[in-house]
């Protein structure tokens, strides 16, 4: 855990479930949905996606097409990944 002064709260790390490929899935995200994450850094390279919400990835529409894009690979891959079960989390926390 970081220290509260030196946390950045635009940008959520995630992550990455065990046996899922980390560049395949930045990968496939950039290339088929144009949505580019962050690799993890340091001790946390392979363990960690770095999302950023800030200006209008923060928008609710991008944030929601984020999760529908990163379940589709997830599922492709084999991954339990329901299919609209992050966007119906994301939507409970809008309303």
């Amino acid at each position: 855990i970081t220290d509260s002064a030196r946390r950045l709260p635009m940008l959520n790390s995630v992550r990455i479930p065990e046996g899922v490929p980390d560049a395949d899935v930045r990968g496939r995200l950039l290339n088929e949905f144009n949505i580019e994450i962050g690799a993890g850094l340091g001790p946390f390279a392979g363990q960690v996606w770095r999302i950023g919400l800030m200006g209008e990835s923060s928008r609710r529409e991008h944030v929601l097409l984020l999760l529908r894009c990163l379940e589709t690979v997830l599922a492709d891959l084999g991954v339990d990944a329901t299919l609209g079960r992050g966007q119906e989390a994301a939507q409970a926390v809008f309303q």
